[in-house]
């Protein structure tokens, strides 16, 4: 009973109060050691040395999760990025097209108030007229503006633009007018010099960008840089307004005539608004001779032969 009884006693051991104060005193005991006499540094080196591998696989886990969590945030952040930048892209592509259009509202305004301060005759009634259409064949310098018979447009009537003569209306519809350009293929404009008056005929080439005098005699005082105005003959065109420039002379003695290339000053090409003078004063009609003041003539000279 006495064996039973005491292996029972060494079974149990010692209580819980007892083994906090036992463990307590010799942490204590062990921490005053250490700090006074530095015995336990080696002991603590070798158990870290031993520990060091179960504490890297413990850190494992959170190494892996803090991985896995900045590759989420990363690809978060990258697609939000993507994002952005597409639609910067998009904001940008926006912004430029509004540019543009104001850009080119900002040049319709300038021409708008050029056309305004023009300094036309007071006989000569003004509209303005915007180009809506351009003639298909290349070979051909017509346009079509939005104003015609309703707005009042006749045949005949003139269209410049700022800074000088464009064309005439040549078809009337009943919404639209046809304007033919002054460098059209053989369009003639009756035109004179401003620095000498000289009285010619200004013909176009099919190109926009080049004129031609015809029948200029090779000892016309004619120069480069001349200015080249309408005359208001035959009653087509109003007198005073630019057309063109003078930009390459050819003379050769051989031939009788000179070969003048001339630049036209208005924007044939540049512009979209124009003005449409009201028609030139109605002229006489132009008389036409009698047979038989032909055949005197005829008489005269055979008589003189």
């Amino acid at each position: 009973m006495d064996g039973t009884q005491s292996f029972r006693f060494f079974n149990r051991g010692p209580s819980p109060a007892v083994r906090l104060v036992f463990f307590a005193v010799l942490s204590l005991l062990l921490m005053f050691i250490d700090a006074r006499y530095r015995y336990l540094e080696s002991a603590r080196s070798a158990v870290s040395v031993l520990i060091s591998p179960i504490q890297r696989m413990a850190t494992i886990p959170g190494i892996l999760w803090q991985q896995v969590d900045d590759f989420f945030i990363t690809q978060n952040a990258h697609q939000s990025l993507l994002a952005e930048n597409a639609e910067l892209r998009r904001q940008h592509q926006n912004d430029a097209a509004q540019l543009l259009q104001l850009q080119a509202l900002q040049s319709e305004n300038q021409q708008f108030r050029k056309l305004d301060e023009l300094p036309i005759r007071h006989e000569f009634s003004t509209q303005l007229a915007e180009i809506i259409y351009a003639e298909r064949n290349v070979f051909k310098r017509k346009v079509l503006i939005d104003k015609g018979s309703q707005a009042d447009v006749q045949l005949g009537q003139v269209v410049m633009d700022d800074a000088g003569i464009v064309g005439q209306i040549t078809r009337v519809y009943p919404w639209l007018s046809e304007v033919t350009l002054i460098t059209e293929k053989d369009h003639a404009v009756p035109v004179q010099v401003v620095r000498n008056g000289l009285r010619t005929i200004l013909f176009g080439s099919g190109d926009t960008s080049q004129l031609s005098l015809r029948y200029m005699p090779v000892s016309a005082d004619i120069q480069i840089d001349d200015v080249l105005v309408t005359s208001g003959i035959d009653g087509v065109y109003p007198p005073g307004i630019p057309v063109a420039k003078v930009t390459k002379i050819e003379r050769d003695p051989v031939y009788p005539f000179a070969r003048v290339s001339c630049l036209p000053v208005a924007g044939v090409d540049n512009h979209r608004q124009l003005l449409i003078l009201s028609g030139m004063p109605k002229l006489p009609e132009r008389p036409e001779e009698s047979p038989a003041s032909d055949a005197g003539k005829h008489a005269r000279l055979r008589r003189s032969n």
